[in-house]
């Protein structure tokens, strides 16, 4: 098993790839049995050649996506505290050692780099993804009420628990907002760190797609939602159905009931008793689905304490 772990997930950027490694590399010399770990994701330029000039342990991922390659990361690496770092060099790497002890000293099950509250809107020169980010940190820490100040960032460390039980789900950059999101419900120990950012180095350019992949984020936002507090989002459309039937079912039925004695609009009936099964339906069916939430978090929590044996054990 590895001291630390450095992942870097790397997709043609031969541009940044060399320095980024060579960075690295001599900030974690003071860690014995550290390793730099890159991950090409089928690379069309010498992003291969160069990170293993640099030093650094290539492997490949075939399956294209951030998501893909971590999860082949995650499978793959035994370490005792991981540090994930995008090939871009746009983050500093003289903020690993911090990273680092924050997991193995106080026990932190992800620290997250945090870009927002320092350089980042000056140095970003893409206003949507600095509209973007503000939104999803928003939308996130209403949502699940927690304090992560910067959900997309690539900029991580992890622990041992953490890497072997996160489920990767995602394929794409949403990968972050679901780290993010399963730490806070699953109460693992977050915290903040501050970071410089510094935007790419002019030919270098984003893999990200601001617009496909932003749709992504927030979709993956609610289905996550929907996973985790499936009571409070059934209930939305539980509540829903039962307002719209109680207006249709009063103001087509019962109001022009006692000047006729008959029900004047038959269909109005019929739609507003169906729109109350429908409510009834969707509460119940949130409930169970709490229930099942509930029992997946007391189940987690004993697959823990059997990844505190196995790190111990091995």
């Amino acid at each position: 098993m590895d001291k630390l772990a450095i992942l870097i997930p790397a997709y043609n950027e031969e541009q940044t790839i060399e320095k980024v490694v060579k960075d690295v590399k001599e900030v974690v010399s003071a860690v014995p049995g550290s390793v730099i770990y890159v991950y090409d994701n089928n690379s069309k330029d010498n992003t291969v050649e160069l990170a293993q000039k640099a030093g650094a342990v290539v492997r490949h991922e075939y399956a294209q996506g951030k998501g893909a390659v971590i999860r082949r990361m995650f499978r793959e690496i035994n370490a005792e505290a991981y540090i994930m770092i995008d090939a871009d060099d746009t983050y500093p790497v003289e903020a690993i050692p911090d990273m680092y002890q924050k997991i193995v000293d106080k026990n932190v099950d992800m620290v997250v780099g945090d870009r927002l509250s320092s350089t980042y809107f000056e140095e970003n020169k893409r206003p949507f993804h600095n509209i973007g980010n503000t939104l999803v940190r928003k939308l996130i820490n209403t949502l699940f009420k927690t304090n992560i100040r910067d959900i997309l960032t690539g900029y991580r460390a992890f622990s041992y628990r953490f890497v072997k039980t996160f489920p990767v789900l995602s394929r794409g950059f949403e990968i972050e907002t679901e780290m993010s999101i399963h730490a806070t419900e699953y109460r693992m120990l977050v915290e903040n760190q501050v970071i410089s950012y510094r935007d790419r180095p002019e030919g270098s350019e984003s893999k990200l797609d601001t617009y496909g992949d932003g749709f992504r984020v927030i979709k993956t936002v609610i289905n996550l939602y929907r996973g985790y507090h499936p009571f409070a989002f059934y209930s939305i459309f539980s509540l829903i159905f039962f307002l719209v039937s109680m207006i249709l079912f009063v103001g087509r039925v019962l109001l022009p009931y006692p000047a006729t004695n008959t029900v004047p609009n038959f269909p109005s009936l019929i739609v507003s008793m169906i729109l109350l099964v429908l409510a009834f339906i969707t509460f119940f069916s949130g409930s169970i689905l709490d229930a099942i939430e509930t029992s997946n978090k007391r189940n987690f929590e004993l697959k823990l304490i059997e990844c505190e044996d196995k790190k111990k054990n091995g």
